[in-house]
């Protein structure tokens, strides 16, 4: 089978197309024959080795396509089922294994791109808007990067619930984008102090919460926007880790809350994953969910699916196709 593997830690040229065996599924796993594969920020923080594995490595996690063949032991799913999971380890490739624990059928009519699509990032932003802090109408909140994967379904579930919804982008264009998805205000971060901005649109008050996957560049300033007691779920770091800061920060900025949560530790459990993924699948299929897939790459094309992510040339999800 075709895969991308990652022999040394560096830039996008780390990326190599290489045959490599299809894997065998064991007890309790599954082999996917993958169609439409997610492409995320982490898998850049693995490549330049920010973050770490055992080299050398496939990365990806995020897939969707056939099921292939059961591994003993695997009950619930057959050959043939049109399935996705974010917990496939080494999804840039043609095939690939991944626990029937953390496997979901795809509901029709959703497509196995529009779940590629949709898993990750749709997941990210519901245990955000309904967990991390579960947002009531009325409500107030901040999202960075509005127009990216995570922002755009966000500010549509933030919405939905009846949340008024401010949003940073860095160009007219996203600035469009992010209020056909919802967005009251949208700020060009690239023209307007974003903090000040907010203060003001908000009367001076803050919004209830800052949702932050920029990290170094916002994070103080996301701190300045939120009302006392606010929460800032810093759940990204495109920017940058952000610094080490004092504590007390928080107490005289108005005893505000900061987490940095992980969409792992909210579909740990069985339970939680098919609330997420039907939730949100449920949410595509009905068209209550819209995605952006205009950016789609061979996967011969990680290295450029992945500089351009890191570039912000894109808007919405990016997706591989072997």
């Amino acid at each position: 089978m075709k895969s991308i593997q990652i022999q040394e830690t560096g830039g996008p040229e780390a990326l190599q197309l290489l045959d490599l065996p299809i894997p065998q599924p064991g007890p309790g796993q599954v082999l996917i024959r993958i169609e439409a594969i997610g492409v995320n920020f982490v898998e850049i923080y693995f490549r330049k080795g920010v973050y770490k594995a055992t080299l050398p490595f496939t990365p990806g996690t995020e897939a969707a396509g056939t099921v292939e063949e059961l591994g003993p032991g695997v009950t619930g799913f057959a050959a043939g089922d049109a399935v996705a999971s974010v917990s496939i380890l080494g999804s840039y490739a043609e095939y690939a294994l991944v626990s029937a624990a953390q496997l979901v059928k795809i509901p029709a009519p959703v497509s196995v791109e529009q779940a590629a699509a949709a898993m990750l990032q749709g997941m990210t932003a519901h245990y955000l808007a309904y967990s991390t802090f579960p947002l009531k109408s009325g409500e107030t909140a901040l999202v960075h990067a509005g127009a990216g994967g995570v922002g755009l379904l966000l500010t549509q579930m933030a919405a939905r619930i009846g949340a008024r919804v401010i949003t940073t982008v860095s160009t007219p264009e996203k600035a469009e984008l992010s209020r056909e998805a919802g967005a009251s205000d949208v700020i060009l971060y690239t023209q307007q102090d974003f903090s000040a901005e907010v203060k003001r649109l908000t009367g001076g008050r803050g919004v209830d919460v800052v949702y932050d996957s920029v990290g170094r560049t916002t994070f103080e300033g996301s701190l300045n926007c939120l009302r006392p007691r606010g929460l800032l779920a810093l759940f990204g770091g495109a920017s940058g880790p952000v610094p080490p800061f004092d504590l007390i920060q928080l107490s005289a900025k108005g005893s505000l809350f900061v987490t940095r949560p992980s969409l792992w530790h909210y579909i740990s459990s069985r339970e939680d994953l098919e609330w997420r993924a039907g939730d949100v699948l449920g949410w595509v299929a009905g068209g209550d969910l819209k995605l952006r897939m205009e950016h789609v790459f061979e996967l011969a094309d990680a290295a450029r699916a992945q500089t351009d992510l890191e570039a912000r040339k894109t808007a919405g999800k990016i997706l591989l196709e072997p």
